[in-house]
Parts: C-alpha cells; sequence; structure tokens
C-alpha cells in the first residue's frame, strides 16, 4: 500500500503511531506450495534431461513455462501479505487490505474497551500473535491474527488510547497562554528549566 494512499485517509490533524503487518511466517507458509511445485518441476525437467537427451530442450522449454505459474502465484501471496497493514494512528485502529482493490475497517480509539493478546511458544519465540480488540460497537471484537511485535502493537494502542482520554477536556486555543504562564513561573524561579521544558512539551504533545 502507498503513503499516498493512506496519507488521502488521515483526518486533519491525525497522525500515524505505527504501522505494522502480519508476521513474515505467514507469508513464507503461504508460499510453501508454490515453492514445493517449483521443486517438482526442475527435478522433472532435470530427469528428462538426464534420461532423455534429444528431448531435453523440450523438457527444460515446458519447464520454464510451467515455473511462471506458481512464480506468478508466490508475487500474488506477497503483494498480499505486503499490502495488509495495521495502523495505530492518535485517533483510530486502521487494517487495510488487498492489492488493487481495498478495503479499510477502522475502529475509534474512544470506542476501545479492552485489548487481549494471545502468544503461543512458538508465537513468543519468533514474536508474532493475535490481538483482539474488544469494543463498543455492535460487532464488539476485531481479532487481528499474526501480528508481528504484539507487544509493541497493544503497547501503543492503550497508550494512544490513555493520550487521548488526556486530552479530552483540554482546549487547544488556551494551550499558547496556558505556556505563557508556565514561563513567568520560570522566569520567577517557581519552576525550574528542566521542569517548564517538560510541561511546556506535554501542552504542546496535545494539538497533535
Amino acid at each position: 500500500m502507498s503513503n499516498t494512499y493512506l496519507s488521502r485517509m488521515l483526518s486533519e490533524n491525525e497522525k500515524i503511531l505505527l504501522t505494522t503487518r502480519q508476521h513474515w511466517f505467514l507469508f513464507l507458509s503461504s508460499i510453501m506450495v508454490e515453492l514445493l511445485a517449483t521443486l517438482i518441476i526442475i527435478a522433472i525437467a532435470a530427469l528428462v534431461t538426464i534420461f532423455f537427451p534429444p528431448i531435453a530442450w523440450i523438457g527444460i522449454a515446458v519447464a520454464v513455462v510451467l515455473i511462471l505459474v506458481p512464480f506468478i502465484g508466490g508475487v500474488h501471496d506477497f503483494l498480499v501479505w505486503w499490502n495488509r497493514q495495521y495502523i495505530i494512528t492518535n485517533r483510530r485502529i486502521v487494517h487495510i487490505s488487498g492489492v488493487i482493490n481495498k478495503r479499510v475497517t477502522d475502529t475509534s480509539l474512544e470506542k476501545l474497551n479492552d485489548v487481549k493478546m494471545e502468544q503461543t511458544a512458538l508465537g513468543r519465540m519468533f514474536n508474532y500473535g493475535d490481538v483482539e480488540i474488544l469494543t463498543a460497537s455492535e460487532l464488539g471484537v476485531d481479532k487481528f491474527r499474526f501480528l508481528a511485535d504484539p507487544i509493541q502493537f497493544k503497547t501503543a494502542m492503550l497508550n494512544a488510547k490513555q493520550r487521548l482520554e488526556d486530552n479530552r477536556g483540554v482546549d487547544v486555543d488556551n494551550i499558547p497562554t496556558l505556556i505563557e504562564r508556565l514561563d513567568n513561573l520560570r522566569k520567577h524561579g517557581v519552576i525550574t528549566e528542566t521542569e517548564f521544558q517538560e510541561k511546556k512539551a506535554k501542552l504542546l504533545s496535545r494539538v497533535e
């Protein structure tokens, strides 16, 4: 999926916090059939060349044509895997899939009630797992399977929700005034320079 396509979906002041895909294990498992078919075709072509030298060129030509089939299948599987993305913004969770025809589903962070994560022993070893999102919508559950680094995804999602809740009730137009007040406190020695910079950065982050 191109960045241009994603950027057109973002609303004003919406920013991408994390983008991830399903683990490469899933892509590898999807092309195993293609790899096996390719090896079989090569083996048959080699046998024809060894035992039937007069028609070896025919066997090689047929093998080259037949190899195109699993190759095209493998390219398709890669594009499907690559274009299936899971995005966390400062406002929502977005799932995009499809190579040419796109399918987009999103969940508002405000509707996020709970997050469950499941990892098998193999998943912990290779860092993949399932993340289940419980929301207040009618459907209630979104499950993202075989996510790469599910712990990072879950943490980023919960942090984004917490940040959104912290920003509620803050009038963005008042932030310059609040920073000015903090600056006055700094000038009068009420707060240190470090404290001023920390509080200023926190206020500015709320306009993102």
